[in-house]
């Protein structure tokens, strides 16, 4: 049988705890009596039936907090790639200086047909070797050129060999023959418009009258020459004679 008096004592401990440890109404938590939130056994507060997620309150639940947005990180732009370098500007060969330019009709230089210097070929080719006479030839280019008449392979044979006539007469007038360069085109290089004018032969009188300038021997000189009263030397500044045409 538990003593009087002991029995009192733990019957005053009770009522002074429920008196320390109280709920105000509606509260979620207990509160001691100093306001401080009521511990448990562990530490943790102690909830009373009123809790709800909505009254949670720190420090004895977690309360969600709005989140704080990242501090912004300053991001380095990548640098600009450096501009390419200019292309160098082509190195443009200066023109040769040309003495003569000329271009000579193969109806003068030539019979229909033929590569035999006429007399009235020869006379054209003296006056230019004249014209160049004294002067510091470099090169001789003759290019021959044939009509359409007869076959491609006949006109491209016939235009070398009208070439190489002009070269062998302007050697035997002086020239270095390794200063003339010959060349044929054949009738690749027609400078005329002649349309359809009946059968292609050297019977079409018609034909092979429109297609005269296509019978020709161009002639470039290159080289210079002493201007007269300076001494000094330039190119021709001129493009000469055109015969025949």
């Amino acid at each position: 049988m538990i003593p009087r008096l002991a029995l009192a004592a733990a019957l005053a401990a009770i009522g002074s705890t429920a008196a320390a440890q109280t709920a105000p109404m509606n509260s979620a938590y207990v509160t001691g009596s100093a306001g401080q939130d009521a511990r448990g056994a562990y530490g943790q507060c102690v909830r009373t039936g009123y809790w709800t997620p909505a009254l949670a309150a720190e420090p004895c639940d977690a309360t969600p907090r709005a989140s704080e947005p990242p501090v912004p990180v300053a991001r380095a732009e990548p640098a600009a790639a450096p501009a390419p370098a200019p292309e160098p500007a082509p190195i443009v060969a200066a023109p040769r200086p040309v003495i003569e330019k000329v271009t000579l009709s193969s109806d003068v230089l030539f019979e229909f047909g033929k590569a035999t210097l006429r007399d009235s070929g020869k006379q054209k080719l003296d006056e230019l070797a004249g014209r160049i006479s004294g002067a510091n030839v470099e090169e001789v280019v003759a290019v021959g050129h044939a009509d359409r008449i007869d076959t491609e392979q006949r006109n491209q044979r016939l235009s070398e060999e009208r070439a190489n006539a002009v070269k062998v007469y302007l050697v035997d007038k002086g020239l270095a023959p390794q200063l003339v360069k010959t060349e044929g085109k054949g009738e690749s290089q027609p400078v005329t418009e002649c349309g359809k004018m009946g059968a292609e032969r050297a019977s079409n009188k018609k034909l092979v009258n429109c297609l005269q300038p296509d019978r020709r021997v161009d002639i470039e000189v290159f080289g210079t020459r002493e201007t007269s009263g300076t001494g000094s030397s330039s190119g021709a500044g001129g493009t000469g004679a055109t015969t025949g045409r």
